[in-house]
């Protein structure tokens, strides 16, 4: 059912395996360590035609330092911060509780309302597009933060509450089970009991959903049009010249802009990976 473990294989697979992976891993970051050396090339060498060959100077603080004087990605990184740390407390808070309903309790429509949050996931956003836009105009929502934020809510829920009802249901039932024999009531024991045993589930999908909505470009830019609103990832169109494209800048803001759900994946590493190794494997 599981793959059998490197150390247990034959010799030749591990030798294999050893080379192999360093060789992926360098293939797998070679789109990055091209974003990162353009970003500190001068604007010559592109014009020259040098996009992959060694720089001829390092401009790396004229560079990035002229993305924040060319551009506002300093309000649009906020912007970014604005919707997506609301839609993770969102998203993994309704996630918790309905995650909880689906796996505790038995009731005649749980695989029904279950099914329509798995069901969810497999509907491709694109087509929602026009349905969203008329939608969040209707009720003055366009163009807003919040209208990103409700729209992005809604949309991760599913996700999250089919991870944390996996989750949940790999939990010792017989703790709730004791409690509810002492008379405690369901609330104190979502709270006090089952909500510390979440912390490692919690952790991994704020991560991913912190990810997510971080990277989203669609959305950014069909339902924002304003400075005001706009995240990071639409926000760096404002770097494209009507006649030359500064790539060397894209690419310095490119990096700018991944660096927080960089920093918060290695802050929450260890609950990340624990979160989902224990969530990944009930069903």
């Amino acid at each position: 059912m599981f793959p059998t473990p490197i150390a247990r294989t034959a010799p030749w697979v591990q030798r294999t395996y050893k080379w192999l992976l360093p060789a992926a891993l360098i293939v797998w970051l070679l789109p990055l360590i091209g974003i990162a050396v353009t970003s500190i090339r001068p604007s010559s060498d592109l014009a020259a035609g040098n996009y992959f060959g060694w720089p001829s100077g390092f401009n790396f603080i004229e560079n990035y330092s002229t993305v924040f004087e060319n551009s506002n990605i300093g309000w649009y990184i906020l912007n970014s911060f604005k919707v997506t740390i609301p839609t993770v407390i969102g998203a993994v808070g309704l996630s918790c509780l309905t995650g909880y309903a689906l796996a505790v309790y038995k009731f005649r429509a749980n695989l029904l309302v279950f099914f329509m949050f798995v069901a969810g996931n497999f509907v491709p956003f694109q087509i929602l597009a026009i349905p969203v836009r008329d939608l969040t105009l209707q009720f003055g929502m366009y163009n807003t933060t919040m209208g990103l934020v409700m729209f992005h809510v809604a949309f991760q829920t599913g996700f999250c509450t089919l991870f944390m009802r996996n989750f949940i249901k790999g939990l010792p039932f017989a703790l709730i089970e004791s409690a509810r024999v002492e008379g405690v009531s369901e609330w104190k024991i979502f709270w006090y009991i089952v909500m510390p045993l979440m912390r490692p589930a919690i952790a991994a999908l704020s991560v991913l959903i912190f990810t997510f909505v971080w990277n989203d470009y669609f959305w950014a830019t069909v339902m924002a049009q304003s400075a005001d609103v706009r995240p990071v990832t639409a926000g760096m169109n404002e770097l494209k010249g009507q006649w030359k494209v500064a790539w060397e800048l894209i690419a310095a803001a490119s990096i700018i802009a991944a660096l927080p759900p960089v920093a918060m994946f290695f802050l929450m590493q260890k609950h990340f990976i624990a979160g989902l190794t224990l969530g990944a494997t009930k069903g």
